[in-house]
């Protein structure tokens, strides 16, 4: 009877290490992209655009950060930076006053959208142009079975 083996085999094992670079340094080059270019980091621009692409602009703070995968104490430090700038207001659901919405102004839409040129660039760059069409096809495959697996790991503890 043979026993699993509980190293990786050699395929395994050069996926992974590829798959750690990219997870390590892509976050990396676009924060050092956003940093250059618009003065934000990339956590802060996924916030700004998760909030673009919500329903008039607007969200609870407990669902932006689960969609952002950020921490609520993360999250707020953000808000409070943003409130500063004038690209978020934040009022209590007026439904259920235990939550916050989180509203994008009209300077935070304009950050976003004198941000994004630059890093949208970046990320075909990056990401998109060294695959062909079918690559990409199988790598979307890929990586929303593995962030489906991950999201429910992290829901279970």
């Amino acid at each position: 009877m043979n026993t699993p083996s509980p190293w990786l085999d050699e395929d395994q094992q050069e996926l992974w290490q590829a798959l750690l670079t990219v997870v390590t340094a892509l976050p990396a080059a676009l924060d050092r992209q956003l940093q250059r270019d618009a003065g934000i980091s990339n956590f802060e621009y996924g916030v700004l655009a998760r909030l673009s692409m919500a329903d008039d602009d607007t969200m609870r703070l407990s669902d932006l950060a689960r969609v952002c995968d950020s921490t609520q104490p993360r999250l707020s430090k953000a808000m409070d930076r943003f409130e500063a700038r004038d690209w978020v207001t934040r009022r209590p659901d007026p439904s259920d006053g235990r939550y916050t919405f989180a509203t994008l102004t009209d300077g935070g839409r304009r950050k976003l959208a004198d941000s994004a040129p630059e890093h949208v660039a970046q990320v075909k760059r990056l990401v998109f142009d060294p695959l062909t069409a079918a690559q990409r096809r199988n790598l979307g495959t890929a990586l929303t079975r593995i962030a489906a697996t991950v999201r429910g790991e992290l829901e279970r503890s």
